[in-house]
């Protein structure tokens, strides 16, 4: 069974996958943006830049508000920390033990003359 902690991992991770939605959290790290100004350096419709505002959505990078007819959006960096904190320790795991294992195969050889 997968938690909720490694599901809001898997769409972070998902999300962050993709270079158009990394540009466009790249976008929105500057400030609040409507959707249309978020999509216009885009060579693609906006219905596909929606559906990759809805992946990040998904994984809670970006949050949405409505004033009147226009949409906003705003960078979320949460789950980008809960993400980082997750690659930290894996480096910091593999690293110890990529360091055990350097010292064990450093160790002189006994018993062989």
């Amino acid at each position: 069974m997968v938690s909720a902690y490694e599901e809001r991992l898997d769409h972070t991770l998902t999300a962050l996958a993709d270079p158009t939605r990394r540009a466009i959290l790249q976008r929105l790290s500057q400030g609040e943006s409507r959707v249309t100004d978020i999509a216009e350096p885009f060579d693609i419709s906006l219905n596909s830049i929606s559906k990759h505002i809805r992946i990040l959505e998904r994984a809670q990078l970006v949050t949405r508000r409505k004033a009147g007819r226009e949409h906003w959006l705003a960078f979320n960096r949460g789950p980008l920390d809960e993400a980082a904190a997750w690659i930290e320790a894996q480096r910091m795991f593999w690293n110890d033990r990529l360091d055990a294992l350097e010292r064990e195969l450093n160790k002189p050889d006994e018993g062989i003359s």
